[in-house]
């Protein structure tokens, strides 16, 4: 009787290992160049229309190096089952599968697949909140707004820290992001974009040596509005401003948070509920900021 040779432990260098095609070394999205996405298909708009060519052309890099990453990404999630459902599993092998599966799915960056998509809610929407961010800067914090120090908590897939970046040259970017496959994406894409006010931290916002280190903290979609708050006020120096754009019944977020956002020395400075977002300013007083993170 021929014994069955079991599977090695499942691990995402495992299944590396055991792919049918290359290894993951000569398998990148630096190297993987199918045909572009946005050169004739780009989305017009008002916002990308304001800004000049070179940074057009910038975008057009940005969100083909964004779909191309998705398509690798969706490429080596179905390769787990090309190589191995076609095995006698176990119940319990397939359920590390499945749990394989998910863990690379990680690396899709967003659900969004077509130009036009990545354009609309996106982009479009990153750029959109410059407006507020300009008129509650000049209003209150009485620096010039072409060297801001900004910082994009959970930045993602560089959204919107990255398009930004591109389209406030001036300004120092961190794109603040905790896990590793994406952070690899965000490096990439500031080499391939050229980008050279954009700095990639892995890191978490809770950690102190960011604290008071920023201008302007951006957040978008990142956490429920309390959670944001504790997070990403500790970022920004007396004065300086946490903008959060987020998704449905943003209202409702806001008066929950009421008490985390006073606590933390912050009001409300501007809001549209229509972009569903919500600048806020940090406590002047020193004396009083201070006080509040005891």
């Amino acid at each position: 009787m021929m014994m069955r040779r079991s599977l090695p432990p499942f691990s995402l260098g495992t299944f590396f290992e055991h792919l049918p095609t290359a290894k993951p070394s000569t398998f990148s999205p630096l190297r993987f160049r199918p045909k572009s996405f946005s050169t004739t298909t780009f989305l017009k708009s008002s916002h990308f229309q304001t800004l000049n060519s070179s940074q057009q052309h910038q975008l057009r890099l940005y969100v083909d190096s964004l779909l191309q990453w998705n398509q690798v990404s969706l490429s080596l999630s179905l390769s787990v089952f090309a190589v191995w459902l076609p095995r006698k599993c176990t119940e319990i092998e397939k359920e590390k599968i499945f749990k394989l599966f998910i863990e690379m799915q990680k690396m899709n960056l967003t659900a969004v697949t077509e130009v036009s998509e990545v354009m609309e809610r996106h982009v479009e929407d990153s750029l959109a909140i410059i407006p507020p961010i300009r008129n509650s800067y000049l209003s209150h914090c009485g620096s010039s707004f072409d060297n801001v120090k900004l910082v994009d908590v959970g930045s993602g897939a560089g959204l919107p820290g990255l398009i930004l970046a591109i389209a406030c040259p001036g300004w120092e970017v961190t794109l603040m992001e905790s896990m590793n496959k994406r952070c690899v994406f965000l490096e990439h894409v500031i080499g391939h974009v050229g980008l050279p006010n954009v700095q990639v931290v892995r890191g978490r916002a809770e950690d102190q040596c960011f604290r008071e280190k920023f201008d302007v903290a951006v957040a978008r979609a990142v956490a429920e509005m309390r959670v944001l708050a504790e997070y990403c006020l500790p970022l920004v120096r007396v004065g300086g401003l946490f903008v959060a754009a987020k998704g449905h019944e943003p209202e409702v977020e806001v008066q929950n948070a009421e008490r985390a956002i006073e606590k933390m020395g912050a009001s409300v400075l501007q809001s549209s509920l229509q972009q569903a977002l919500f600048v806020f300013e940090l406590a002047r007083n020193e004396t009083s900021r201070l006080a509040s993170f005891s």
